[in-house]
């Protein structure tokens, strides 16, 4: 049925371009199951690469559409307590494009272009998003609930998005510039997830329609263990790193039925960066270790995220020609801690 919403571009928040996030990283694990599968694996890589990169201009394009047209829908994502931290989502998907030309040696300068501006856009974004922690607000005020509003773990993205950088920058010999978007990813991951235990057991928990984003909470774990990898660490470091990650996958996707048993809407692709990542950190530890049955594990987890992701874009298909997702969201109701 045709959207029952004449504006749908008002409604292209920057939680869109977590599709780049996902495709790119599925990209990414394709690669590293490369020595595993062989050199077709590479060919998949190059497609979904190129599906990701075109998936990102049209965001773009749209978006900056919407800055022009709908500039007060723009400057009200910009103030929501979630939705803003999904702007670091833009900076984040030109770091993976990067990291996905590297990986095939494809037009480095290009490359390179991105990933300074994917760089200096994150940090920009995470100084930025942090700042509203220290914004004056007043007690038992609207702006000041919001702050425990917005924490949620969308807010992984612009604070520990920063273990991104370093994924491509090593390659380019940016590793001091890579080490120091590390070091700041790492030293705020145990911050958020603090906040994020802290919030659910004081202040109750986050809205229905977010709960597939608590799978975003494997994430961290994932890219600091490749990025631990890509700095030469011991593979030991890695595997602690990795064992993480696997326990936060247990942890998470036990409750995966009740998280997507809801209507599907955008918040689902939470689920698709994560994975992917935590796939290729499989591979490359697997090939570190030479464990077999860690590269075994990959192969299951890289068909896991392949059906995945491809269920996610055939629902998002669906959903844009029923006018179901471009549309204003529900209201999130506040539940309180008893």
């Amino acid at each position: 049925m045709p959207s029952a919403h004449p504006t749908p571009l008002k409604f292209l928040h920057p939680g869109w371009f977590t599709l780049v996030m996902g495709l790119t990283g599925l990209a990414l694990a394709w690669h590293a199951a490369g020595p595993t599968l062989g050199p077709w694996a590479n060919g998949v890589t190059l497609v979904l690469g190129t599906l990701s990169a075109g998936v990102f201009g049209v965001l773009l394009v749209a978006s900056l559409l919407r800055w022009q047209r709908h500039p007060e829908a723009v400057a009200e994502d910009l103030r929501h307590p979630v939705r803003h931290a999904f702007v670091a989502a833009i900076p984040i998907g030109l770091l993976l494009l990067a990291t996905w030309l590297q990986a095939l040696d494809l037009a480095l300068p290009l490359a390179q272009a991105l990933w300074w501006v994917g760089s200096i856009g994150q940090l920009t974004v995470t100084v930025w998003a942090l700042g509203r922690w220290l914004a004056p607000t007043v007690p038992h005020a609207p702006d000041a609930q919001s702050l425990w509003n917005g924490i949620t773990p969308v807010l992984y993205i612009p604070v520990v998005g920063n273990v991104v950088a370093p994924l491509a920058g090593v390659g380019f010999e940016h590793a001091l510039w890579s080490a120091v978007h590390f070091g700041i990813g790492v030293f705020f991951w145990p911050v958020v997830f603090t906040l994020l235990v802290a919030r659910r057991l004081a202040h109750g928990p986050i809205p229905p329609r977010l709960h597939p984003t608590w799978f975003i909470s494997l994430a961290p774990a994932a890219v600091v263990g490749l990025g631990a990898l890509r700095f030469g660490w011991p593979p030991g470091v890695a595997a602690a790193i990795w064992g993480v990650g696997l326990f936060t996958l247990l942890w998470v996707g036990t409750q995966a039925r009740r998280f997507f048993a809801q209507p599907f809407a955008l918040p689902f692709w939470a689920v698709s960066f994560p994975l992917a990542a935590f796939t290729s950190l499989t591979f490359k530890l697997g090939a570190a270790l030479a464990a077999p049955g860690l590269q075994t594990l990959a192969l299951v987890l890289l068909a896991l995220v392949s059906v995945v992701i491809a269920a996610l874009v055939l629902a998002t298909v669906k959903g844009l020609r029923q006018g179901t997702l471009l549309a204003p969201e529900p209201a999130a109701p506040v539940v309180t801690a008893p």
